[in-house]
């Protein structure tokens, strides 16, 4: 169903628009020019494609923005229309989806993630010795493993239409502030620009952790 009230709503700036669902929804739709991106694809992944790209379209209508189609770029990004820009994440149960008129706001990432620990062995590889030294000084009741991993998503999404390159996991490095629900990652190759890095909030709703960066870091 449509939330009236965006868990990812309260985690970005007020210039931009976030539309989500949890769970089913009857009224999701493909436009007519994205379903080619989707005709070879299986049942679970067209509902996940089709549900994610309503969630853009509600968000872009929010915007004041007329329907239009999201289409695919080369990396599989997301391509929003002219002077638009945004980002989209789903995961099992829910989706989501912000976006602003360009200029407005200095970046946009979103993901949203299961709440569960990561699978044995993974956080050494996503995650840096001084990363992992911080997050086991952190208070207990919430993953935070799950929760770094989710950052760097976000990161990821608000990076690359900046610069059209790949991020690595261990290319930034994330601190935690748990009592503000807040985090910043400080770039550890050359950004664009003279961006050292990207800041954001995180929230947990249901049983899903979300994060989104909201701005940029210089110097």
């Amino acid at each position: 169903m449509l939330s009236e009230s965006p868990a990812i709503g309260r985690l970005i700036p007020a210039a931009a628009s976030a539309a989500e669902i949890w769970g089913e929804d009857p009224g999701i739709a493909l436009h007519p020019a994205e379903r080619v991106l989707v005709q070879d694809v299986g049942a679970r992944r067209l509902r996940t494609f089709t549900t994610a790209r309503t969630c853009a379209r509600r968000a872009l209508a929010a915007l004041g923005h007329p329907p239009a189609p999201i289409l695919r770029g080369p990396s599989g990004e997301p391509l929003w229309p002219n002077g638009i820009i945004g980002s989209i994440t789903h995961c099992d149960g829910y989706s989501a989806a912000v976006v602003a008129r360009a200029g407005t706001v200095p970046a946009l990432g979103i993901d949203a993630e299961p709440h569960r620990p990561l699978t044995e062995g993974l956080l050494p590889m996503i995650a840096t010795r001084a990363e992992r030294d911080r997050l086991a000084r952190l208070p207990d009741g919430m993953h935070w493993d799950r929760l770094v991993f989710c950052v760097k998503e976000a990161v990821y999404k608000a990076w690359f239409p900046l610069t059209g390159q790949w991020l690595d996991f261990h290319e930034a490095d994330v601190t935690i502030d748990p009592a503000e629900r807040t985090f910043t990652a400080r770039l550890l190759v050359p950004g664009p620009r003279g961006i050292t890095g990207f800041a954001g909030a995180f929230t947990v709703a249901g049983e899903v952790v979300i994060a989104a960066v909201r701005d940029i870091r210089f110097g």
